[in-house]
């Protein structure tokens, strides 16, 4: 099964499951609308946890660094989002004026009296690739002082600048008010997508018209998720067979040995945290506009361990695994959710035990069995290494024939 995408040694066949896979994709919400948009919401999500998934293969599949903040990467990019795109810089900028009125008038001058009233409202296309560029400088700033750690102390410090950046989130609303504490910011602006609204426009009931043509929002959204999932999917891809993709299995493998080899470990471990948390802040922002909300409880610890969780049980380093594990991981606790009830309630006439607590249960019961039976993943990567067919160090038959 590790080789069944291998284009290498079996183009026809990988190619062929790629194309099944990507029209079962395309055809999926058509068919799961007819049991309720609740399903295609629920597969909304999952392709949301896969690109977060596929970010953090690249520090801890590709480069092998143990990170447990990842999520702080998600909340950059969505509390940017909710600051750039609702009318959240408008309180932002009143509470300037009210606590430090030399700076506020400053403010108010240099962004001037439009958006003092109703906030910044930037398109998402040009919040996403600043998500991308701010959740990336802060991978980079918190890889720079963790350079020389590994193991468990980069699992440590990772973990609390996860929680430091939450619990800043929590906190940033006051004296001036700039993430509106634990109340989180609502009202940010949905995607548009050549003027087309994807939550539909005032009135319509959630529906996307497009042309003569109707479609729920959550489907719009669905389409554009896995659109950013096959480009996040390509980029990894093109990256775990470049240079700098191979310098990050050698420090995976032995760091030691890599340094001694030429790779400068310090740029290329940099560079791993930049690019995992840019894809962390793409996530984010198409988050906030899904959701048009964003709080700190959002962004627990819970989160990252989920995230992790996708990744290790999926396959470490493996993307097509990783992909399985995000698909999995955040489909079934919601496909349990509802289905434990109606077959306690058809079984035993009636509810024993709380849905909550049986998903949850379950859930962990899950995680424990693939632990046990499957330790490299569902979905590990292969075992083999593109080496040459034939060894150019052994030892050749004599020929008898002596050079002179």
């Amino acid at each position: 099964m590790a080789n069944y995408f291998d284009t290498k040694k079996n183009p026809r066949k990988a190619y062929g499951g790629l194309l099944l896979i990507l029209a079962i994709a395309l055809v999926f919400p058509f068919i799961a609308q007819n049991f309720g948009n609740s399903w295609v919401r629920i597969m909304d999500f999952a392709l949301l946890y896969i690109m977060l998934a596929l970010g953090l293969n690249v520090v801890v599949g590709f480069a092998g660094l143990l990170d447990l903040g990842y999520i702080a990467f998600y909340a950059i990019g969505a509390y940017l989002t909710a600051l750039l795109a609702s009318p959240q810089f408008a309180v932002v900028l009143e509470s300037f004026v009210n606590q430090y009125p030399p700076i506020g008038e400053a403010l108010l001058w240099v962004f001037g009296p439009e958006i003092a009233q109703n906030g910044i409202h930037l398109s998402l296309w040009a919040i996403v690739p600043l998500a991308a560029l701010v959740a990336g400088f802060f991978g980079a700033l918190l890889g720079a002082p963790t350079l020389k750690l590994r193991g468990d102390y980069l699992a440590i410090v990772t973990l609390g600048f996860g929680e430091i950046i939450r619990i800043f989130m929590n906190n940033l609303n006051g004296p001036v008010n700039i993430t509106n504490g634990p109340q989180g910011i609502n009202m940010i602006d949905p995607i548009r997508i050549f003027g087309v609204s994807l939550n539909g426009e005032a009135g319509s009931r959630a529906t996307v018209m497009i042309g003569d043509y109707a479609m729920p929002s959550v489907n719009a959204y669905y389409f554009l998720f896995l659109f950013l999932c096959i480009a996040i999917i390509f980029i990894s891809v093109r990256l775990q067979n470049s240079r700098l993709g191979r310098a990050f299995v050698a420090i995976r493998e032995d760091e030691i040995a890599a340094k001694a080899m030429g790779i400068n470990t310090r740029n290329v471990k940099l560079l791993a945290f930049a690019m995992g948390a840019s894809f962390g802040g793409v996530a984010g922002a198409m988050f906030a506009a899904f959701q048009g909300f964003v709080s700190p409880e959002s962004f627990s610890l819970t989160e990252s361990i989920a995230v992790l969780a996708m990744v290790v049980l999926g396959g470490m380093g493996h993307i097509p695994g990783v992909v399985l594990g995000g698909i999995i991981l955040a489909a079934l606790p919601e496909v349990l959710r509802h289905v434990v009830e109606p077959l306690q309630k058809s079984l035993f006439g009636e509810v024993l035990i709380d849905a909550e607590v049986l998903r949850q249960l379950l859930y962990g019961l899950a995680m424990v069995l693939i632990m046990l039976y499957r330790p490299a993943g569902l979905w590990p990567s292969p075992k083999s290494e593109d080496r040459p067919t034939t060894d150019n160090d052994t030892a050749k038959k004599s020929t008898d024939v002596v050079a002179v």
